[in-house]
C-alpha cells in the first residue's frame, strides 16, 4: 500500500472513530487479538525445551539461552519500535512484526544448531516486541480517558493469550513433533497479526477529545523521548518497576523449587470441588489471575487515581509473599496465597504505561512507555539473585524478605515519592 493510500487511511479513519465510539473499542479489540497471538512465544516456550533437549542433546541451559535472548530482544527494542510508530502508525510496525513473529518460528522448526536457535529467539523478540509496544501504545492513544483499563486489558491479551493455544500446541508436539508445532503455529500467528495490523489506525490527538470524564491528573504537554529521560520522575517510575517485576518474578519463578521443599507440590488440594496438586493447582491460577489483575487494577487506578492504586496493589503484593512463606507449608494456605501474590503483581503492565502517558503526554506515547518497558528485561537480568541468595543462605527466607521489601519500598515511593514529583512536574510546565 502506497504512502499516500495509507496517510488517506490514516487520516480518515479516526474521524470516523469520533463520531463511532465503537470504532476504538474495535480498535483495542484488534491489539488484544494481536497480542494473544504472540504471547506463545514466551509462555508456550516451555513445552518446547524438553523436545528440543531430547532431539539435539543440548543442555537446558543452553536452549534457555534462547528464551533470554527473547526477552532481551523483545524489551530493549521496544523504545525504538515505539518511536516508529510515533512516527508512522501502527500499521506498519505491526505487519513487520506479525512476519518476524511468524519467521521467528519458522526458524526454530529448521533449527539444527544452536546458532540458529539464538538467531530464532532474536528474530521472534523483535517481532513481538514491535507488536507489544505498538499495541500498548496504541490503547494509550485511543483511550485517554480509560488508559488505566485499556492498557490493561491489551496487556491481558498478552498474560493470558496463551491460555486458549497451550493444550492445542502440546497436543501438536505429541502428535506431529515440536518442529510441527513451530511451523504451523508460528505461520497461523503470523498471518492473523498480519491481516490485523491493515486495520490499524493512528488515533485521534487525545486535546480533540472530551477530558471531562477523566479522573486522573494528565499533562497538557507532548514531551519527546529525549526529554523524558532527562526527568527524575520518569527514572523513579523506572525504579519501581524494576523492583515490583523483580521482587515478582523472585517468588513466583521459585514457585516449584518452594513447593518442593515445602513437600506439599503434589498434596491434593480441593477448592470448590475442584481437586489438583498443590503445585499444579497454583500454576494454572498463575494464567488467569495474572491475566484478570490488569484490567482490574488499571480500571481501579482509572477511577481513584495511578499513585494510590500503586499503593495498594504493592503493599498487598509485599503482604503476599509473606504470607505465603510463612504459611504456605500449607497446601490450600500455599495455592491461596500463590493466587493473592500473582494478582497483586501482574497489574505493572497496566499502571505502569497508563502513568507515564498521564505524564508525558500521548503524541509520543508508544516510545516512552517502550523506554519504561525496557525495566521487565532489567528485571528479568536480577532475577538469578534469587538463586545466588538461596544458595548462599541454604534457605528460601532471604529470597521472600527482599522481593516483600522491594515490594514494600515501591508501595512507599508510589505515594511518598512519585505522587508529589508528578504533581510538581504537572504545575512547573503549566499543566
Amino acid at each position: 500500500m502506497s504512502n499516500s493510500i495509507e496517510a488517506t487511511m490514516d487520516a480518515g479513519l479516526p474521524a470516523a472513530g469520533i463520531r463511532n465510539p465503537a470504532f476504538r473499542w474495535g480498535q483495542l479489540l484488534m491489539g488484544i487479538v494481536c497480542m494473544a497471538m504472540i504471547a506463545n512465544l514466551q509462555y508456550g516456550w516451555t513445552l518446547f525445551v524438553n523436545p528440543i533437549a531430547d532431539k539435539h542433546g543440548w543442555s537446558r541451559a543452553a536452549i534457555q539461552v534462547a528464551f533470554t535472548i527473547f526477552v532481551l530482544t523483545e524489551t530493549w527494542l521496544v523504545p525504538i519500535e515505539g518511536y516508529l510508530v510515533d512516527r508512522f502508525g501502527p500499521r506498519p510496525v505491526v505487519l513487520v512484526g506479525g512476519i518476524l513473529c511468524g519467521l521467528g518460528w519458522v526458524l526454530n522448526s529448521y533449527a539444527d544448531s544452536l546458532t540458529m536457535l539464538y538467531i530464532a529467539a532474536a528474530v521472534g523478540g523483535v517481532g513481538a516486541g514491535a507488536v507489544y509496544g505498538t499495541c500498548v501504545g496504541n490503547a494509550l492513544k485511543w483511550f485517554p480517558d480509560r488508559r488505566g483499563l485499556a492498557a490493561g486489558l491489551t496487556a491481558a491479551g498478552f498474560g493470558a493469550g496463551s491460555a486458549l493455544t497451550i493444550i492445542p500446541i502440546s497436543a501438536f508436539i505429541k502428535s506431529s513433533g515440536y518442529e510441527a508445532a513451530f511451523f504451523y503455529f508460528g505461520i497461523g500467528q503470523g498471518v492473523i497479526v498480519f491481516l490485523l495490523a491493515w486495520f490499524l489506525v493512528r488515533a485521534p490527538e487525545s486535546k480533540k477529545m472530551a477530558l471531562s470524564t477523566i479522573n486522573v491528573q494528565q499533562t497538557k504537554r507532548d514531551y519527546t523521548p529525549g526529554e523524558v529521560v532527562r526527568k527524575p520522575v520518569f527514572w523513579v517510575m523506572y525504579i519501581m518497576f524494576v523492583m515490583v517485576a523483580a521482587g515478582g518474578l523472585m517468588a513466583t519463578a521459585q514457585l516449584g523449587p518452594i513447593a518442593k521443599d515445602f513437600k506439599i507440590g503434589d498434596v491434593p488440594v480441593n477448592i470448590m470441588g475442584l481437586v489438583l496438586p498443590a503445585l499444579t493447582f497454583a500454576l494454572a491460577i498463575d494464567r488467569v489471575l495474572n491475566g484478570l489483575t490488569r484490567p482490574f487494577f488499571g480500571w481501579v487506578s482509572d477511577q481513584i487515581g495511578r499513585e494510590q492504586t500503586m499503593f495498594i496493589a504493592f503493599a498487598l503484593e509485599a503482604v503476599g509473599i509473606l504470607s505465603l512463606y510463612t504459611f504456605g507449608q500449607n497446601p490450600v494456605a500455599f495455592v491461596i496465597l500463590t493466587g493473592l501474590v500473582f494478582f497483586a503483581w501482574g497489574e505493572i503492565y497496566s499502571l505502569f504505561p497508563s502513568t507515564c502517558a498521564d505524564t508525558f503526554g500521548s503524541k509520543y506515547a508508544a516510545a516512552n512507555a517502550g523506554l519504561l518497558y525496557t525495566a521487565k528485561g532489567t528485571a528479568s537480568l536480577l532475577v538469578p539473585l534469587s538463586s545466588v541468595l538461596m544458595a548462599a543462605t541454604g534457605s528460601w527466607h532471604a529470597v521472600f524478605i527482599v522481593a516483600s521489601i522491594m515490594n514494600a519500598i515501591a508501595a512507599l515511593m508510589a505515594w511518598f515519592v512519585l505522587k508529589p514529583m508528578r504533581r510538581k512536574q504537572m504545575t512547573n510546565s503549566g499543566d
